[in-house]
Parts: C-alpha cells; sequence; structure tokens
C-alpha cells in the first residue's frame, strides 16, 4: 500500500529553507542537516514530513512527491501497469528508492518505507 510520505521541495540554500520551514509549519529537523537534503517533521509527531533538496540547476524541476511503500518493488510494478513509466536515473548504491514519471511525465519516488517512517498512517 502507498501513502504520501514526503513532499520533496528543491531549494538553492538547505539551511535557509530548513529555519524557514521549520517556523513556519512548527517543524524540526529528523536527521541533522547535510550539505544537500534535509527531513523535516511535526514538531508534536503527527502530519507529513518535508523534505528539502539541493538544485542547482535553474531546469530542475523543483518539488516532487515521496510515495512510502511496504514492498516497493511490487507497487512500482503496480504502478506501472497503471501508465507510470520508470524514469532513467542514476542511483547510489544503497538507494531505497525508485524514480518513475506519471502519465503527464511527473517524476515522483516510491520509497522503502522504513521503521523510522511507521507514524505515517
Amino acid at each position: 500500500m502507498l501513502k504520501i510520505g514526503s513532499i520533496v521541495w528543491g531549494v538553492k540554500d538547505i539551511g535557509r529553507a530548513a529555519a524557514f520551514w521549520c517556523a513556519a509549519l512548527h517543524y524540526r529537523l529528523k536527521y541533522p542537516l547535510s550539505d544537500d537534503w534535509a527531513v523535516l517533521v511535526p514538531e508534536d509527531g503527527s502530519g507529513m514530513q518535508m523534505s528539502l533538496s539541493l538544485v542547482t540547476s535553474p531546469h530542475a524541476r523543483r518539488h516532487h512527491m515521496d510515495l512510502f511503500a511496504d514492498d516497493r518493488d511490487a507497487e512500482v510494478e503496480r504502478l506501472i501497469s497503471l501508465g507510470a513509466k520508470r524514469k532513467e536515473w542514476r542511483y547510489e548504491p544503497d538507494a531505497d528508492y525508485t524514480v518513475l514519471t506519471d502519465t503527464e511525465g511527473n517524476p515522483f519516488c516510491v520509497v522503502s518505507k522504513g521503521p523510522e517512517d511507521i507514524h505515517i498512517q
């Protein structure tokens, strides 16, 4: 089963964006801030997380969804059968996600739901 696990926002300054969105939404960092990635979660523990991804190209797609899956491979195949397509992507060796596009060409990720994501209903 899929759930929207995170909205991913493309930003040029991770630290500045994290400070803004944490204050604006009453969120906190889930993990220590890195140079190119931040995951923000509600301070009270309920609600969707927001991720910030460093973008350097003015042509980069700035926003997408991460869909969390208990069985990523099965969900990827199900989504492909519904019309999604695999997007060519350079994956890290330990990647826990698959990049697809919807029927309009919009990219999204199917992410293996980890134990730390158990609160996402």
